[in-house]
């Protein structure tokens, strides 16, 4: 078993950090910072990555001082890190989503839902909904799995937003691949969240398809949707 110390200094996380940006670090890197140390017999990027295997990312905010105790090596001093940590992140959201935020274009949609799709396996798929003056009223994941019953995704999507009285929808959804090449299915399914906004007089703005530090939106490449 390899030691931190053993790794290149400029591979070792809080070096990263450093270097590129706290940003620009993994997950595994990110909680390996706040456990600090491994044990004996695992070092903390191994223990890191054994919470990762057991617990989602987006699992996280949900977990308790038990969840995080029955992975082998986090005692409860490190119980009790990782969750101050986690409860500091939830606080400053929280009060970060209490502020109307103006998302006018794609890019700026993008930038602020990336931590939303951090990591995850499987696709995602959100909805931002917006007042007449384009400000965030509120974030809402709609589901989680592929796109393949697009009538009950569509209702669920104008659900929401009848209940938030929102003006307008912009849709998110990630490619755990990377590659944000729509499929055959996000464009049609892109087409009827589109006609149906039409006909709830509730426009649907935007499709973005996330990836791996990029993003692909159907807004900014309509000639797609032949509409």
């Amino acid at each position: 078993m390899y030691k931190i110390k053993d790794l290149p200094i400029e591979e070792r996380p809080r070096e990263r950090l450093k270097a590129v940006g706290v940003s620009n670090l993994t997950d595994k890197e990110i909680i390996s910072i706040i456990l600090k140390t491994g044990t004996k017999d695992k070092n903390v990027n191994d223990l890191s990555l054994e919470l990762l295997k057991n617990y989602n990312l987006i699992d996280f905010k949900d977990l308790s001082l038990n969840d995080l105790m029955k992975i082998k090596g986090i005692g409860e001093v490190k119980a009790i890190e990782l969750l101050t940590s986690i409860e500091l992140g939830k606080r400053i959201f929280l009060r970060e989503a209490n502020k109307l935020k103006k998302l006018d274009s794609s890019n700026k949609i993008w930038e602020d839902s990336k931590y939303l799709f951090n990591g995850l396996k499987q696709e995602y798929f959100y909805c931002y909904y917006f007042n007449t003056k384009q400000e965030l009223i509120k974030r809402k994941l709609i589901y989680i799995g592929t796109v393949n019953s697009s009538t009950t995704h569509t209702r669920e999507v104008f659900k929401e937003a009848y209940l938030l009285s929102a003006s307008f929808i912009v849709c998110l959804h990630n490619h755990p691949t990377g590659d944000t090449t729509p499929s055959k299915a996000d464009i049609e399914f892109t087409k009827a969240l589109m006609k149906t906004g039409e006909i709830q007089k509730i426009p649907v703005l935007d499709h973005i398809i996330v990836g791996d530090n990029n993003y692909f939106s159907f807004y900014e490449n309509m000639d797609i949707l032949n509409i």
